[in-house]
């Protein structure tokens, strides 16, 4: 049996869970989100909690039983508190600006690069060289986080680029260490 996929859910009094059938939706004070379980798993919600159980033994049922769960309790811990990712920019003459819901970064290109925020997530700029990035939705934040810091992927010569908060780069030597 899963560790993780057998653990109930507790449901915060704040938050309105619905299951129908294989949709589970979830509405709290940041906003709504839902989730479509796969076919072998079944969600049962009680009084105000959550359980999520699996027919057998099967590989997929097994591999499906503790991400389902993880994803159900990613949706309630998003309406009630969000997520958020920090990124830093390290660089001479690297920076971001805020020019209302979108960014504008110098990051050493010829030109300014605009990142504009997609629907869900907010953008915000704390001095000039760090950006947050904040949803309900785990996911789509993580991957705003990684599309802004695939612009310019830290460099292991110098360290210039855009990392996540508390990421270590790998230095190398460069020519001059034999």
């Amino acid at each position: 049996m899963s560790r993780i996929g057998r653990l109930p859910i507790t449901v915060p009094a704040n938050v309105e869970l619905n299951v129908d059938g294989q949709l589970v939706s979830v509405k709290g004070p940041k906003g709504e989100l839902s989730l479509t379980v796969s076919a072998p798993i079944t969600v049962a919600k009680d009084e105000n909690t959550v359980t999520v159980t699996r027919p057998n033994d099967g590989r997929e049922a097994r591999s499906l039983h503790g991400l389902t769960r993880t994803l159900i309790n990613n949706l309630i811990i998003g309406v009630t508190e969000g997520y958020e990712k920090k990124l830093e920019i390290h660089g001479t003459g690297y920076r971001v600006q805020a020019k209302g819901n979108d960014l504008e970064l110098a990051l050493g290109y010829s030109h300014p690069v605009s990142v504009t925020a997609p629907e869900g997530i907010t953008l915000s700029v704390e001095g000039n060289n760090k950006i947050i990035v904040a949803g309900i939705d785990k996911q789509h934040v993580g991957e705003v986080a990684a599309n802004i810091r695939k612009l310019r992927k830290t460099e292991p010569y110098k360290g210039k680029g855009i990392r996540y908060a508390g990421e270590q780069i790998r230095r190398k030597v460069g020519k001059a260490g034999k």
